[in-house]
C-alpha cells in the first residue's frame, strides 16, 4: 500500500510538473508559428440576357448558377476568403459604352458569411451584356494585397461583347503583374469561338477551362476549384532574367516565373559548390496563336562562355507548353591548405526558345516561364549518367563513334568471310 501511494504521488507530481512545463511551452511555440494568409478566391457570374436560356436540365442557365453557387457556398473550406462579382447584371439597354462597364462586386472577398452570400446571389436576374474583360480586371483588383494565393473562376455562356478589350490580353496583363493569380473558366456552352476565348483566359494565367453541360457538374466543378485554392502550393518568385550573363539575377534553389518574347534569350545565374549537382528544368507556355513548330533550350555555360550541358526539347503544336532540363554535378575538392574551403561555381543558365508566329500577333507581355532550381548532394557512383559525364556530351560522342567502327569492322569482315566462302564453293 505504501509503494503504491508513493507511486501514486510521484505520477501526480510528474503530470503536475509537465502540465506546468506546456503552460508555459505552449504559447511560447504558438507565438512562434507563422501564420499563413488565408487563400482568396473571387466568383465571377455572366448575369447577361442569354443567361435565361433555358438547356440546362431543363431549367434556365441563370436557375443552374443558383442552384451551383448555393451549393458551393455550403462546402467553402473555413480558411478561404471568397466573394463574388458579377458582370452583366443592372443594365438592361443598349448603350455599348454603358453596358461594358456593367460589372461589379456582389460579395466582397473575406470570411465568408453563407447566408449573406446567398441572399446576394437570389436577387440576380439575366439582364445585359458581357463584359468579360472589365469583370477580370475588376476581380484581379478585388484580390490585390497580401501573400496568399488566388484564384479567379469565371462561368459564362457567351462570348466578350466589349472589344477591342480582349479578355485573352487582359488574362495576359494579370499574368504579367507576377502575383500569381490563376483564372478557371467554365463554359456553359458546347460554342467552338467560346471555348477558344475561354480556353485562351484560362492558359494564359496557368488556369483550366472546363465545358459544363448539367447542374451538378457545375457544382461539383466549382466546388472543386474552390477546395484547390486551399491546398498548399510552393508559390513562385517572380523573377526578370537578363540579356547577358553578368547582369542575370542571382538564383537560389527554389521556383521562379518571367516572361520571354517569342525568339528572346534570357540569362539567370546559380552559384554551384563543390560537392553539389545542379538541376535545372524550365517550361515555357505558348499561350498565344503561334507556329507549329518550335523548341527551348536551355543551356548551363560558364562565366567565360565555355558550354557545360545543354537540354532542349521541340514541339509540333500538338501542347500548349513546352519544357526541358539539365543536370550538372561538381565534383568535390579539397580545402585549402588554411582550411579555407573551395568557392563556388557560378553557372550561367541560358534559355532560349524558336518560336514564331504570325505578324499579327502581339509580343508584349511575353510567355510565361516557369524556372526550377534545385541543388542536391552530386552522385558518388561512377555509374550514375550525370556523374559518369555524359551530361557533357563528349562521353556519349566517343562511346558512339567507338560503337560505330567496331560494328563497321564487324560488318566488313562478315561481308567478306562470306564472299571468300561464296567463292570457294
Amino acid at each position: 500500500m505504501i509503494i503504491r501511494r508513493r507511486l501514486t504521488v510521484g505520477v501526480g507530481i510528474l503530470l503536475a510538473t509537465l502540465t506546468a512545463g506546456l503552460g508555459t511551452a505552449l504559447p511560447a511555440a504558438a507565438d512562434e508559428t507563422p501564420t499563413k494568409a488565408a487563400p482568396k478566391v473571387e466568383l465571377v457570374l455572366d448575369v447577361s440576357g442569354s443567361m435565361r436560356t433555358r438547356d440546362i436540365d431543363g431549367q434556365s442557365r441563370m436557375a443552374a448558377a443558383k442552384h451551383a453557387f448555393n451549393e458551393v457556398l455550403d462546402a467553402v473550406p473555413e480558411q478561404v476568403e471568397l466573394g463574388i462579382r458579377t458582370l452583366g447584371a443592372d443594365y438592361p439597354g443598349n448603350d455599348r459604352k454603358v453596358g461594358c462597364k456593367d460589372t461589379k462586386q456582389l460579395y466582397p472577398v473575406g470570411p465568408l458569411d453563407r447566408t449573406e452570400a446567398k441572399t446576394a446571389v437570389a436577387t440576380l436576374a439575366p439582364t445585359g451584356w458581357t463584359p468579360i474583360g472589365p469583370a477580370l480586371l475588376g476581380a484581379a483588383d478585388d484580390l490585390e494585397g497580401g501573400d496568399s494565393t488566388r484564384r479567379i473562376v469565371l462561368i459564362s455562356d457567351g462570348e466578350d461583347t466589349c472589344g477591342p478589350l480582349d479578355p485573352c490580353e487582359v488574362a495576359r496583363d494579370i499574368a504579367a503583374r507576377g502575383i500569381h493569380l490563376v483564372i478557371d473558366t467554365l463554359g456553359l456552352v458546347p460554342n467552338a469561338k467560346i471555348r477558344e476565348q475561354l480556353t485562351c483566359i484560362a492558359e494564359a494565367t496557368g488556369g483550366t477551362y472546363t465545358a459544363v453541360q448539367h447542374s451538378d457538374e457545375l457544382s461539383s466543378r466549382v466546388k472543386q476549384l474552390v477546395d484547390r485554392a486551399a491546398e498548399p502550393v510552393v508559390t513562385p518568385v517572380a523573377t526578370e532574367g537578363a540579356d547577358r550573363c553578368s547582369k542575370a539575377p542571382e538564383l537560389k534553389a527554389g521556383l521562379y516565373t518571367d516572361r520571354e518574347k517569342i525568339g528572346e534569350h534570357r540569362w539567370y545565374r546559380v552559384d554551384v559548390r563543390p560537392g553539389q549537382e545542379l538541376r535545372a528544368s524550365v517550361s515555357v507556355s505558348a499561350d498565344r496563336a503561334v507556329n507549329d513548330d518550335y523548341g527551348v533550350l536551355l543551356r548551363a555555360v560558364t562565366v567565360h562562355g565555355r558550354e557545360i550541358v545543354r537540354g532542349s526539347e521541340s514541339g509540333t503544336g500538338r501542347t500548349d507548353a513546352i519544357s526541358s532540363g539539365l543536370r550538372y554535378p561538381k565534383p568535390e575538392q579539397d580545402a585549402a591548405d588554411d582550411g579555407t574551403e573551395p568557392p563556388a561555381e557560378t553557372v550561367c543558365l541560358q534559355l532560349s526558345n524558336s518560336f514564331s508566329a504570325p505578324a499579327s500577333v502581339k509580343t508584349e507581355p511575353g510567355m510565361p516561364v516557369e524556372l526550377t532550381v534545385d541543388l542536391v548532394d552530386a552522385p558518388d557512383d561512377a555509374a550514375d549518367v550525370a556523374a559518369f559525364g555524359l551530361g557533357h556530351g563528349w562521353w556519349l560522342l566517343g562511346v558512339l563513334v567507338l560503337t560505330g567502327l567496331v560494328a563497321g569492322l564487324l560488318t566488313g569482315w562478315i561481308s567478306r568471310w562470306r564472299v571468300a566462302v561464296w567463292r570457294t564453293n
